[in-house]
């Protein structure tokens, strides 16, 4: 990335989830992934989402320029991750994901997607700004639930 170290950027990519799990085992490890995010990226100034269906994840990274780098550095190394493509980087000038050091849309979300259907829906398919589009009216839905309940 060639991206002054102080801007604040946004980045979207998808990765494919190269670790052999049972559905279960797998919603276990995406808690410890969300535990360890929301800690690192809270001390470290990012904010963000993270999709995961049918073996594919999409995520959405805001924040300084050299944070995102090395976050998105550890990403590409992690042994959990295969295919990992960056979709879209640049500046920003306002974060979308404020109140979100990292939001979750799980498959019972991504039901109401694009495609309609959780058997369909393949991340790897959408090009970045439709990856961010659906975090982000997805995590928007999720507030106002929240707000709601």
């Amino acid at each position: 990335m060639t991206v002054e170290t102080g801007t604040l950027i946004r980045i979207v990519y998808f990765s494919r989830n190269r670790v052999a799990l049972s559905e279960q085992e797998m919603a276990w490890e995406i808690d410890r992934i969300l535990a360890v995010a929301q800690t690192n990226n809270a001390r470290d100034g990012i904010t963000g989402a993270l999709a995961y269906n049918d073996g594919v994840f999409g995520q959405v990274l805001e924040g300084p320029a050299g944070a995102i780098e090395d976050t998105f550095d550890r990403i590409q190394m992690d042994d959990r991750h295969a295919d990992v493509t960056l979709l879209e980087i640049g500046p920003i000038t306002e974060r979308t994901f404020i109140d979100w050091s990292m939001g979750f849309v799980g498959q019972n979300d991504l039901s109401a997607g694009p495609g309609g259907s959780v058997s369909t829906f393949d991340l790897s398919h959408l090009t970045g700004p439709e990856i961010y589009g659906v975090l982000h009216s997805l995590m928007l839905r999720n507030e106002v639930r929240a707000r709601a309940a």
